[in-house]
């Protein structure tokens, strides 16, 4: 039996890809390893920033050094954006985008020495459907989108992974039920831009998020990043009437500051933005709220960055995710003047990393005292329905709900207590 070896870089619409493509493998009989040395590589690439593609490009230069005779197939977001660098490798063997990922099995199956390059240079309209029912972890990923069509300014990601393409409601329910018999009680729904969700087949976000709760066995269930304009009245109003749903949600925000957010054509002003999670928390009092935030946006000067910072404090976040702006080759962003220098990013980043752990410190200390209920993903570690990590002492608790008293925080996540029954 010939052994295989995967690497996911990237988003979790990747690892969910990877799964996807690890299953289709094991069925054909081959057996998946973590060693070094492997018989074929697949290599799901990552292009949201140039640290992306230097790491995709590192693992492909190891595996060819690993084993100079395998099979080195070289998949996803990077070898679609930037087709001509990932071509003029010597190392890889097979190549394919973002569509038709399930086809590397037949390409491997098919290889004789001769490079194959499956790449379609344009993407389709139809969701490619390639079902991960065996996850290897307690919360399941649920891919239900693929695609952009908002070209912010900085982003690769739309020429990537192409327009917006949703999945039919009984695929995904399909797929729900089946994680449900392999013992999954929780769901995360993740997509490209999980907010566009049925604009290409006139359904909505919130028609999905019912059908998939709905499925037995199901007890937990979140989404991936949404946009601002994603949260209305009436969306934050069905929602909360969904009892699998989580109390945790990322909205993408990136920028603070009106200018900024105009420049990186994020549609939407700060206010907006706000607005958004006060509605957010008319439905939801204690949801925890996380965020993406760039620094070193073109243009951003201390003016801009101050209010960025202002934004960041009145949104009173759970946690940041806190990155440096990276110029993306063909991306409008990456031609504008006032570029930020390096330093100043890195001091700029390093000022909201200290924030972000600030703010994840007083909303974690406001549940000291206090009984939740923990999913643990291993013996010793958990996650309540707001997110919150937990650690324990002792027992073997790895796939069981049990209710912890939270007794203090320490080093962005808390200490807790088992309730024996």
């Amino acid at each position: 039996m010939r052994t295989v070896k995967f690497y996911t870089l990237g988003c979790k619409v990747n690892l969910y890809e990877t799964e996807a493509i690890r299953n289709l493998f094991e069925k054909d009989g081959f057996i998946c390893t973590d060693s070094d040395f492997a018989d074929i590589y697949i290599i799901n690439t990552c292009t949201v920033t140039a640290m992306g593609d230097k790491k995709s490009r590192q693992i492909i230069h190891r595996a060819r050094r690993n084993n100079p005779d395998g099979i080195i197939a070289v998949i996803g977001c990077y070898a679609q954006a930037f087709a001509d660098s990932v071509r003029a490798m010597p190392e890889i063997d097979i190549i394919v985008g973002t569509t038709d990922k399930a086809k590397v099995l037949d390409y491997v199956n098919q290889f004789y020495g001769k490079r194959i390059d499956g790449l379609s240079e344009k993407i389709g309209p139809k969701f490619e459907d390639i079902p991960s029912s065996a996850q290897n972890r307690t919360r399941a990923m649920l891919k239900i989108q693929d695609g952009c069509s908002n070209y912010c300014s900085y982003c690769i990601i739309p020429y990537a992974r192409g327009p917006v393409r949703s999945r039919e409601i009984q695929s995904a329910v399909a797929e729900a039920q089946a994680l449900a018999i392999k013992g999954f009680t929780e769901i995360v729904l993740v997509g490209i831009h999980l907010g566009s969700y049925g604009t290409d087949n006139g359904m909505s976000l919130i028609d999905i998020i019912k059908q998939v709760c709905a499925v037995e066995g199901i007890k937990r269930v979140r989404l991936g990043s949404l946009d601002p304009k994603t949260i209305t009245h009436s969306f934050a109003s069905e929602l909360s009437t969904i009892k699998q749903m989580c109390p945790a949600f990322h909205i993408s925000m990136q920028s603070g500051c009106d200018s900024t957010l105009k420049r990186m054509n994020r549609k939407y002003t700060s206010k907006e933005y706000l607005n958004a999670l006060t509605v957010l928390r008319e439905y939801y009092p204690d949801c925890a709220i996380s965020t993406d935030v760039m620094t070193g946006f073109p243009g951003e000067d201390d003016s801009e960055f101050e209010q960025t910072i202002q934004t960041i404090k009145n949104a009173k976040f759970s946690n940041l995710h806190v990155f440096q702006y990276s110029p993306r080759e063909g991306t409008p962003a990456a031609r504008m003047e006032q570029q930020v220098d390096k330093d100043i990013k890195a001091q700029r980043s390093q000022i909201l990393i200290q924030l972000g752990k600030e703010l994840k410190k007083q909303y974690c200390q406001r549940y000291i005292g206090k009984r939740l209920s923990v999913l643990f993903e291993t013996d010793t570690q958990g996650f309540t329905a707001n997110y919150i990590r937990i650690f324990t002492e002792g027992e073997k608790l790895q796939g069981q709900y049990r209710d912890v008293v939270i007794e203090h925080y320490t080093d962005e996540y808390c200490i807790g207590k088992v309730i024996q029954n």
